[in-house]
């Protein structure tokens, strides 16, 4: 880990942004929130690896956890965790190969696999969440509500960029 800087590199940036660009608000708080990025991502890394997780999945390893029979098609898993579909085949592929998911047929329609959680994919998931939630998911030095907050204003953007529709 770096030693932690003796001023605030961001407060600086948009100091001299003011300065020299104009307006500097919007650029601090999206320089912050891709630091912040980095921080989380890094510590949920740390906290997953020993569990050989990335975290798109064990995001996988959730959806399927929370799906009614343990299982969804692949298509469903990539429009609910946001991903293109090379991407779900490649993290299914992983889990597959892990022996944490398994394909199996639809019951109903045979141009469909689904994805099945295995017995030792539960395991997996249950450990690398008590790893997770042990460290807040890496997002330190926030209240309870602070994080509500945030939560809040994270949604409103997703929402106003598209991200979803209510």
């Amino acid at each position: 880990m770096n030693r932690p800087l003796p001023f605030d590199p961001i407060a600086r940036a948009a100091q001299l942004w003011e300065d020299r660009i104009g307006p500097s608000t919007t650029m601090a708080a999206v320089t912050g929130l891709m630091r912040v990025q980095q921080i989380i991502q890094s510590a949920v890394d740390g906290a997953l690896k020993p569990h050989g997780l990335t975290f798109a999945r064990y995001e996988a390893l959730v959806l399927l956890t929370f799906a009614r029979r343990s299982s969804l098609p692949m298509r469903v898993m990539g429009e609910r965790l946001q991903l293109h579909p090379t991407s779900v085949t490649n993290i299914v592929d992983r889990l597959e190969k892990d022996g944490l998911v398994k394909r199996v047929p639809h019951p109903t329609d045979r141009r469909t696999t689904l994805v099945e959680i295995t017995e030792p994919g539960r395991q997996r998931r249950e450990e690398a969440t008590k790893a997770v939630t042990a460290i807040d998911f890496g997002l330190t030095g926030l209240t309870p509500r602070q994080t509500e907050q945030l939560t809040e204003l994270l949604t409103k953007v997703r929402k106003a960029t598209g991200d979803f529709t209510e």
